[in-house]
């Protein structure tokens, strides 16, 4: 009967690992499940933010055009040339303002990509599973050592 210890041992520990390594199919598996509908939900997030982005742009486009359209309008309107002197100068710092803002908006939508950015570790935590595996397999060979 102790000759049989040993035996009945080595297949509890060949199937403790067995199971060990079924289970850790599953969670990777699972795992890539879930890295893959983040992904989705992530690309879908940046494509948002790409289309707010151009709405953006082109709204700060047409506001820019509107305000330079109504200076040179007001200027002309009081016998000043729109394109010479002050005139210039003020449609350059109306230009300058919105390059200006649109640099802010560019960096607000970069860092909001950033936010939304998964980390590139592999979350499965396969290691963990080989790791208990091994210790099973060290407790098994200490009990035959004892």
């Amino acid at each position: 009967m102790a000759q049989l210890a040993p035996i009945v041992t080595l297949a509890a520990t060949g199937a403790s690992i067995y199971a060990q390594s079924a289970e850790a199919k599953r969670q990777k598996k699972n795992a890539q499940i879930q890295q893959r509908n983040a992904q989705l939900q992530q690309e879908t997030q940046q494509q948002v933010l790409a289309v707010q982005a151009t709405q953006d742009t082109a709204e700060r486009q047409r506001a820019l055009e509107r305000s330079v359209a109504s200076a040179r309008a007001r200027l002309a309107a009081g016998g000043i040339n729109p394109g010479e002197g002050s005139a210039a100068a003020l449609t350059a710092g109306l230009r300058t303002a919105a390059r200006e803002a649109q640099g802010a908006d560019d960096a607000t939508y970069a860092a909001r990509l950033a936010a939304g950015r998964k980390s590139l570790l592999d979350q499965d935590s396969s290691l963990r599973n080989w790791v208990q595996a091994g210790q099973s397999v060290g407790r098994v060979v200490k009990n035959l050592l004892d």
